[in-house]
């Protein structure tokens, strides 16, 4: 027995104004068997959780380039 799925969690690579997004909503809506589309506001939470991965990620970067003595 297959699983069913309720529905989907698209992520945008960038924030995006609420004036330009118009098209982005309309598009999503016009996927077969979308019921509704509502927009996650960005908020500074999120803006603190990408700011710690970028620095995270940073720093695996970092240390490939420049490996701390042990």
């Amino acid at each position: 027995m297959t699983e069913r799925h309720s529905g989907y969690l698209v992520t945008l690579n960038h924030d995006v104004r609420e004036d330009d997004a118009k098209e982005i909503i309309t598009a999503l809506k016009m996927v077969k068997c979308v019921a509704t589309v509502t927009p996650v506001v960005s908020d500074p939470h999120s803006w603190i959780i990408e700011d710690r991965v970028k620095r995270a990620l940073e720093e695996k970067i970092l240390e490939i380039f420049h490996p701390r003595e042990k």
